[in-house]
């Protein structure tokens, strides 16, 4: 899943990027609220996470304008300020869960989890197809012949493609869900993990198939067995 986090203190926002990255996310860090604004009306997010103070735009003002414009994803507000007041209005202005500085790790994934179990697209733990499912905590592909851990970028893809089960996504879509938009990695990255997952799925004894459209992208379908 993607994540946009706007902070301004830089190195809250590493240490930040890099737990979440450990956690299986793909992370776009930003450290103002015109950037954070930029990405969120031109990206693909999954979530954001929100500090209230910024420089050139406020947290909340980012809110609204995303709000205004129709934008449902989840978002999590991180202020420093603790009074009723600041979480009213964080939560008026259209936050789903505020957190107050400091925090600690645990409790922020927890409550992303939390905001992301939330949306409609989400069932539970684990996402299932034909004859295979995903354990979302656990990121273990399993069919009824056995299972196998996936890496993180392995884990991104398959749950994208589980999610659009008969879609073509785009090498792009790809790349800029999971490698992210200021990435330096070739195109050819995604045929690599394309190919290293249809081993994987493979090796679980699965049926299910990752059909290339050629020129045009990847999709997930079901086989019969012969």
């Amino acid at each position: 899943m993607r994540i946009l986090l706007a902070e301004d203190e830089t190195m809250l926002a590493d240490a930040l990027q890099v737990i979440l990255q450990h956690n299986q996310y793909t992370v776009d860090a930003v450290y103002d609220g015109e950037e954070a604004l930029y990405y969120l009306e031109n990206g693909e997010y999954d979530a954001a996470i929100l500090d209230i103070m910024m420089p050139k735009m406020d947290g909340l003002t980012v809110l609204k304008t995303i709000r205004e414009k129709g934008q449902k994803l989840p978002v999590l507000l991180l202020t420093a300020k603790g009074e009723i007041d600041d979480r009213v209005a964080g939560l008026d202005a259209g936050a789903d869960d505020y957190l107050v500085k400091p925090f600690d790790a645990d409790e922020l994934l927890a409550r992303l989890r939390a905001l992301l179990r939330r949306q409609p697209e989400f069932h539970g733990n684990v996402l299932t197809f034909e004859d295979i499912s995903l354990d979302l905590n656990k990121f273990i592909l399993k069919s009824n012949k056995g299972e196998t851990r996936l890496s993180n970028k392995e884990f991104q893809m398959l749950e994208m493609l589980m999610r659009n089960p008969g879609q073509v996504i785009s090498t792009e879509r790809f790349m800029d869900r999971i490698w992210g938009y200021e990435t330096e990695a070739d195109l050819n990255v995604v045929w690599v993990y394309v190919s290293t997952l249809r081993k994987k799925l493979k090796e679980v004894g699965s049926n299910t198939k990752i059909k290339v459209a050629r020129n045009v992208g990847y999709s997930l379908e079901g086989e019969k067995d012969d």
